[in-house]
């Protein structure tokens, strides 16, 4: 017997009833992922830390008997490093939590060659879910080591819906009521500085000190310490220059200088590091020619708007990059695949289009985000772009994403609808619960 790591399992375990009898917001997509739970694919939650894996895989298995064990816990490192074989991890379990075939381990990829024992739990007839923060680390090995045997789970955090769940408001898009409406756009106006990560929308917690100690500390702990980085700064730096160009085009070329490399493929893989923490995308240009398709010109986006209000150097006034990040995230929350069904675009005029959704080969519809439309300069601008880009790409789904405008305008022939950001992520949502 381990007394050390039975002693950690039974202080987990205590942690685990206590999560457990508290309440928490639905996630979008928990009865679906609810009915995999009975099957024998192993189910794998992945996200950035704090977004609420943890959580949402306890509800999921709350009505089941199960053990737990999470592998993020600093006191399990030395045990870890002098185990002989993983299979002291499984019958310490049991010896805590009693028979059963049902395994919850929490931020996988700290276990060393985990895919090797998951495999092995598997085969012995096990039902497992996992949880892990590192996008590329798990998709690899699953892919290598349990291919066709796994389902993914992505949690980020809250989408608009979410938050509001957690603030007590239920929203109604469609009354007439000033009460109503004011209040709606008070909660639209703090999600759009302050982000849905959970516990700062639960606890109202304090966005700055929050989430800059976890930007940081996701940084430090799931890029420099997992890939040997000499120099941790150099990837904060870049991490702060990504935030601070959210919305805009960033080139491989302006992270040689920070980074010290000479390669644009070198900083782009750094970069690429950042992606895998799930903390940043860097989204491609749409084009049929390959080459161009994955150039080294991307846009910066940030899987939370709090990340900006926390990290950004005066950038909360910009509330047009503000509400397309938004947009991007609630587009990813949905289920639409950076780079793979979701794009930006530009014209042959040089034009930009927000986002392309992409439904296999065929461009489904095109997408501007304007916070300010008052100006007619300013529509004419986003509405010009659709048009054009229209025509390039043969699609007719055409949609202005607004701050409170509404309504339809024709251009050239072209029906535009344009939505205010509040119906169109209440519609989102309801349409992807």
């Amino acid at each position: 017997m381990n007394s050390s790591l039975n002693l950690t399992i039974r202080k987990q375990k205590a942690y685990l009833e206590q999560a457990l009898s508290k309440s928490y917001v639905q996630r979008t997509g928990f009865a679906k992922a609810k009915k995999l739970v009975g099957t024998d694919l192993i189910k794998v939650v992945v996200g950035p830390r704090r977004a609420g894996k943890s959580v949402l895989s306890m509800l999921l298995l709350k009505d089941v008997k199960f053990a737990y064990l999470n592998l993020d816990e600093e006191s399990l490192r030395p045990i870890l490093r002098d185990m002989k074989s993983y299979d002291e991890l499984l019958e310490e379990m049991l010896s805590v939590y009693g028979k059963t075939n049902v395994l919850l381990f929490d931020e996988i990829q700290n276990l060393d060659r985990w895919e090797l024992f998951v495999n092995k739990l598997h085969r012995e007839g096990y039902n497992l879910i996992l949880t892990g923060s590192n996008s590329k680390l798990l998709s690899m090995e699953l892919s290598t080591h349990l291919t066709g045997r796994h389902f993914e789970i992505v949690v980020l955090p809250f989408n608009f819906k979410e938050y509001l769940d957690a603030k007590g408001f239920h929203a109604n898009s469609d009354s007439a009521s000033a009460s109503h409406k004011g209040e709606l756009f008070f909660h639209l106006e703090n999600y759009l500085l302050n982000g849905g990560y959970p516990e700062v929308t639960a606890k109202d917690l304090e966005v700055k000190p929050y989430l800059s100690t976890l930007f940081d500390s996701v940084i430090l702990k799931d890029v420099v310490g997992r890939y040997k980085i000499r120099f941790p700064q150099k990837i904060l730096t870049i991490g702060s220059l990504i935030i601070n160009n959210v919305g805009n085009e960033l080139s491989y070329r302006k992270l040689l200088v920070p980074l010290d490399v000479k390669s644009p493929v070198t900083a782009g893989k750094y970069a690429g590091f950042l992606e895998e923490a799930y903390l940043v995308f860097l989204l491609n240009k749409y084009s049929y020619k390959t080459k161009e398709l994955f150039g080294f010109v991307k846009k910066a986006y940030v899987v939370d708007n709090g990340f900006v209000a926390a990290k950004a150097m005066q950038f909360s006034g910009n509330r047009g990059k503000l509400m397309e990040n938004l947009v991007f995230g609630e587009l990813v929350k949905a289920g639409f695949t950076p780079n793979k069904d979701l794009f930006y675009y530009r014209t042959e005029s040089n034009k930009e289009v927000d986002f392309i959704v992409r439904q296999g080969t065929k461009v489904k519809s095109l997408m501007q985000v304007a916070y300010d439309t008052t100006s007619a300069k300013a529509e004419a601008r986003e509405m010009k772009a659709l048009v054009e880009a229209s025509k390039e790409l043969d699609c007719d789904e055409l949609l202005l994403i607004t701050w409170d405008e509404e309504g339809e305008r024709k251009l050239s022939g072209k029906k535009i609808k344009l939505i205010p950001l509040y119906k169109w992520l209440l519609e989102k949502d309801a349409a992807v619960r």
